[in-house]
């Protein structure tokens, strides 16, 4: 009994010190991620700085921003695929470096009022943002047990609205106080001090897996009808986030008459609920519907479906702020859960693999849907745009529930 005794606390010391170090790796993947978030999204904080300092129009300003999706999603596949064949682990730390330079080329590029340049070091920054966001998810996933997977990845991906939150939030304090070249450089202290806690604690995990992928391995991501699905689910859930994102303000200053300003602090509510939706996400999945990921999904688009549809036939201000929360959590639980699934529906020498090419598919979400948005405003107004956006919600739902259950 005495032998007993010390086996049971052998063991729940060892799951305790296991559960430890989970948290804490994630706590550190995520502060990188968040990190590399602020940097990306901070140049549209303080964009009439940047116009006026550098003399450019509001495309140009917003290229600033716009080349690190572009990047990520061209960089996000063949990141994916080194990262299957190399230690991702190395490769992450890799990348926070590789942001550190970009960052301070960035400032120096900036104060030195040469818009190129700026741009240069910006589509470098992008190249480590991709490889942070698809080596993090890698390396959460490999930490956590498959009963709690979907939670720990949810968790990790609500780095990015926090991170976005973040240098909105303090970039023009941070351009006031020492300049606005200075926000290139301002979060890579965040990725730093998120890689002094992740480096100790994802000590035996990244490796690769088993033998080296073939290229005809690889090559199966990208013929599996499942892994397509996935990633349309991620297009489309990047498609709306990004519509609202883009086109909320505009049709309630526009069409509701509410101020600028007011009109912002009101659509900053979607997305600042993402974070608790993609843990949400995890949650719902692994202990609600028992570890199915399909309910979620449903669930997501669902929902969002007829938010969208009814949005523009409300004006009052507490509806639509319901309609902008309910949306927001609706729309992002896809967001935070379908990195998750996706790793789960191929091998796992593959699995970096299969997250970059969600990531790649789903940021080609958010780099048109602004696009494709203005667009249908332009020409038949805000109406028909929030329709469109429900009718693409709709092919969410018929999607998701043809989706298989991995392992099914």
């Amino acid at each position: 009994m005495a032998g007993s005794d010390e086996t049971d606390a052998d063991g729940s010391e060892t799951r305790e010190r296991s559960r430890v170090r989970t948290v804490g790796l994630v706590l550190g993947a995520s502060l990188v991620s968040a990190g590399l978030a602020a940097y990306e999204i901070v140049p549209a904080s303080v964009t009439p700085l940047i116009r006026e300092s550098l003399g450019v129009g509001s495309t140009r300003a917003g290229f600033l921003v716009g080349i690190m999706f572009g990047v990520a999603i061209v960089a996000s596949l063949p990141a994916g695929a080194v990262l299957d064949r190399t230690d991702s682990r190395r490769v992450m730390a890799l990348a926070v470096l590789v942001l550190v330079v970009a960052g301070i080329w960035g400032w120096f590029a900036g104060g030195n009022g040469n818009y190129w340049s700026v741009i240069a070091s910006r589509a470098v920054g992008g190249v480590a943002f991709v490889v942070v966001w698809n080596a993090g998810i890698d390396i959460v996933s490999q930490a956590a047990s498959p009963e709690n997977r979907a939670t720990v990845v949810g968790v990790f991906t609500a780095s990015g609205p926090i991170g976005f939150a973040l240098g909105q939030s303090t970039g023009p304090i941070v351009a006031g106080r020492f300049g606005w070249p200075a926000i290139f450089i301002a979060y890579t202290g965040v990725a730093l001090v998120g890689l002094s806690i992740f480096w100790p604690m994802s000590r035996g995990l990244g490796a690769a897996r088993g033998e080296t992928p073939s290229l005809s391995e690889f090559g199966t991501v990208l013929q599996s009808g499942t892994v397509w699905r996935i990633g349309t689910l991620g297009f489309l859930s990047y498609a709306l986030y990004l519509f609202i994102n883009s086109w909320g303000s505009s049709y309630l200053t526009e069409e509701i008459g509410l101020s600028l300003a007011l009109s912002g602090a009101l659509v900053a509510v979607f997305p600042a609920i993402g974070a608790l939706s993609r843990v949400s996400s995890g949650v719902l999945s692994d202990r609600v519907f028992g570890g199915k990921r399909r309910p979620v999904l449903i669930g997501s688009f669902g929902l969002a479906t007829p938010l969208m549809l009814v949005f523009t036939q409300f004006g009052t201000i507490p509806v639509l702020i319901a309609l902008l929360f309910l949306s927001g959590f609706a729309i992002q639980l896809t967001l935070g859960l379908s990195f998750t699934y996706v790793r789960e529906v191929v091998e796992p020498h593959v699995a970096a693999t299969a997250v970059a090419f969600q990531t790649s598919v789903g940021l080609a979400g958010a780099f048109l849907s602004p696009i494709a948005g203005g667009a249908v405003i332009d020409a038949a107004g805000f109406d028909v745009a929030f329709a469109l956006a429900g009718g693409l919600g709709a092919v969410g739902v018929l999607l998701a529930w043809r989706a298989p259950e991995p392992g099914a």
